[in-house]
């Protein structure tokens, strides 16, 4: 038995259960209350749970077969030949390194807040797919991002929990003595000491740095408690923190880094430190160092706007790089700060902006989808002296999103090793239409059996009487058309767009032979006064009496009930004003589910659009009109769409009762989208355009 709980711990400390899915059940089974107690935690349900009654467990339920056999499959996992290997070289030590200020891996570990870390987590989880040679250097949060609560009163409120990190599946890194490895950084009159801890995603190692430490004031242990909180000063601390002490740690370990790759501009202060580093090792001026370290940094920017990019006033960038331009570096500060400025001419700019810091010191530059990658070269206009700036598409790590019935359904009809062949999309028709309409029934209703759940609980939380949980099992109808809206609420995404017209959204809704309900979630910013204001109007929406229980909002967003969402809902809207959303990747998340998208022509649905892979919100670009004229045009065509195509294509049954039209698109969407639209190629594209053509 001791063999058995040593080898399950060994499992729960390797994040590939996170996307296993015999690991996630595994630990379901072993107890369901203390499994969704834990936070869907398998190290804190280890830890806290009665060792007795553990054993006792595995015991009663026959589940020592499957702990053997869920081990020996992450070994084979860990071994297994990859991409890599074979195209390239085998190495045992990692060449690339990434750098992100948040990783989305799973709903325990909170070191994200949305896309970009969800992304960050897709990404390592691909490069251990595919064998790439990558470490992750990121920051460890105290408390992550916060808990979303929505008041009585429809508000947003925001709590922040300490993370226990001894309770979590990561490690303090220790040397081979084992002491804690440590790396500093120097700030004004004082040294900050950064400690490390380690996740295991896969074949991957996640660096996490960690200030909370007593050799530290209370201040700057603080500088890495909140993902995205506080002001100007505590982010740059962070993004210093990120950059600088990052790279000390791969110098520290020893690690021989061939290519960095900043995924978005918080931690390109690593080019500072890289440039810094060469000089000293190679003993050259600071323009042949920064030009050697030019060819090896990758960034990738996810923004299309410059409102998104971090910027600091001179004054606060001379606070905490003067000394280090002119002791550490050995330049004045104004030739540092001149790294964070397009130089134009007769333009003076007193804010350095981080955007511009990585620009200037990578040779490789991409948005995240084509229409980011055009976008982003009329922002910024880079010289034509230089290598300009490219674009690889988002995409998603398939294995972590597809439900229970649809990874039963893959291996049924193709393999257990379904998610190391893409071929099997370009199959999908061998699937039986029967299957198809079965296992989207399957999904949507364990999306509504989880909706009731978690809002029987809050209503529990808040006191409610017998009557009204019982009303909790009506909310929703397994039958009806089920349309998703969930992601950050940035008033720009036009959470309230579907709300436009009323009166005509109450017609959709309540027509009983047609029936068609929604389901939104997501947080805002706690500074966006504008997204909670989007949330505020949504909740009202919720409780007005001919859209109860039709439309209903889920509290606190995050990686678990997005994964409800994304293999639940028929449809997944997206209605943001074009081209702001950069690529998006809730939508890329249904599809292997069999759900289909209805989005405007943004980000990655205006290279995967086509009329037989889902359904396109007419935009209006002119510049001629208002922005209030716009949203009208665009809610005229959401609601068009809708109904004189959406609607009735759903409905339009077989005498088995099967939507054969509606199959058709399901298996076209699968077929077209589903091996394009994932980080695997994506990883690749990075790979072979960018990781293996360093300088």
């Amino acid at each position: 038995m001791n063999n058995l709980l040593l080898m399950l711990k060994e499992v729960a400390y390797n994040l590939h259960w996170s996307w296993n899915k015999d690991a996630v059940e595994l630990f379901n089974e072993i107890n369901p209350d203390f499994w969704n107690w834990s936070g869907h935690n398998p190290v804190k349900l280890l830890n806290e749970i009665n060792q007795n009654y553990l054993e006792f467990t595995i015991e009663k339920k026959n589940l020592g077969g499957r702990v053997l056999a869920l081990y020996a499959d992450q070994k084979e996992y860990l071994n297994r030949k990859t991409f890599f290997e074979e195209k390239y070289f085998k190495t045992g030590d990692p060449i690339i390194a990434y750098f992100s200020a948040e990783y989305g891996l799973t709903e325990c570990l909170k070191t994200y807040s949305g896309g970009l870390g969800v992304l960050s987590g897709d990404h390592l989880k691909s490069s251990s797919d595919l064998g790439l040679p990558l470490v992750g250097i990121g920051l460890a949060y105290s408390y992550g991002f916060f808990t979303q609560m929505i008041n009585p009163d429809g508000w947003q409120t925001e709590n922040y929990q300490l993370n226990e990190f001894p309770n979590l599946p990561i490690e303090l890194l220790r040397d081979e003595n084992y002491i804690p490895v440590r790396v500093s950084v120097n700030f004004p009159n004082r040294t900050i000491w950064i400690q490390v801890w380690i996740a295991h995603v896969g074949r991957v190692k996640l660096y996490l740095l960690d200030t909370s430490l007593s050799e530290n004031s209370v201040e700057d242990r603080r500088i890495t408690d909140i993902l995205y909180g506080g002001d100007n000063e505590k982010r740059i601390c962070q993004e210093i923190v990120l950059g600088i002490g990052g790279t000390r740690l791969i110098e520290k370990l020893g690690l021989n880094i061939k290519a960095y790759h900043l995924n978005e501009g918080h931690s390109a202060f690593l080019c500072f430190e890289r440039i810094k580093n060469y000089m000293k090792k190679n003993n050259v001026s600071y323009s042949e160092a920064k030009d050697k370290c030019f060819y090896s940094n990758i960034f990738t920017t996810h923004t299309p706007v410059p409102a998104g990019i971090d910027i600091f006033t001179r004054e606060l960038f001379s606070k905490y790089f003067k000394d280090y331009a002119e002791k550490e570096v050995g330049i004045s500060l104004e030739e540092l700060f001149l790294e964070g400025d397009l130089i134009k001419e007769d333009e003076k700019n007193d804010r350095f902006n981080m955007a511009y810091l990585a620009i200037n010191n990578s040779n490789f530059i991409n948005g995240v989808s084509k229409l980011h990658g055009e976008v982003s070269r009329k922002m910024w206009m880079l010289s034509d002296k230089r290598s300009q700036i490219d674009y690889i598409t988002n995409g998603v790590h398939t294995p972590s999103y597809v439900s229970n019935f649809s990874n039963n359904l893959l291996c049924k009809y193709f393999s257990a090793n379904w998610i190391y062949d893409e071929d099997i999309w370009k199959r999908f028709d061998e699937i039986t239409n029967e299957e198809v309409w079965a296992l989207r029934l399957l999904n949507k209703y364990k999306l509504i059996s989880f909706c009731r759940e978690r809002i029987k609980e809050k209503w529990i939380s808040l006191g409610a009487d017998k009557d009204k949980l019982k009303e909790a099992e009506s909310i929703l109808n397994p039958d009806a058309l089920t349309i998703g809206f969930a992601r950050r609420f940035a008033t720009y995404k036009r959470g309230t767009l579907i709300f436009r017209d009323l009166e005509r959204l109450k017609r959709i809704v309540k027509n009983s032979s047609m029936p068609v309900q929604f389901v939104f979630s997501g947080k805002a910013h706690p500074k966006d006064e504008g997204g909670k204001n989007l949330i505020s109007e949504i909740i009202s929406f919720t409780r007005d009496p001919d859209l109860k229980n039709k439309i209903v909002f889920l509290d606190n967003y995050d990686i678990n009930v997005a994964r409800h969402l994304v293999e639940g809902c028929d449809i997944w809207l997206n209605n943001p004003r074009r081209p702001l959303e950069a690529s998006g990747t809730s939508g890329m998340k249904i599809v292997a589910n069999g759900g289909l998208n209805f989005s405007i022509l943004d980000g990655w649905w205006d290279e995967g659009y086509t009329p037989d892979n889902g359904w396109k919100i007419d935009s209006f670009l002119s510049a001629d009109i208002s922005l209030e004229q716009r949203d009208l045009f665009e809610a005229n065509s959401l609601y068009e769409t809708l109904e004189k195509e959406i609607i009735p294509l759903y409905y339009l049954r077989n005498e088995k009762g099967i939507p054969l039209n509606w199959v058709k698109k399901i298996k076209s969407s699968v077929k077209n989208l589903a091996g394009y639209f994932s980080t695997n190629r994506m990883v690749r594209e990075y790979c072979e355009k960018f990781y293996m053509k360093v300088k």
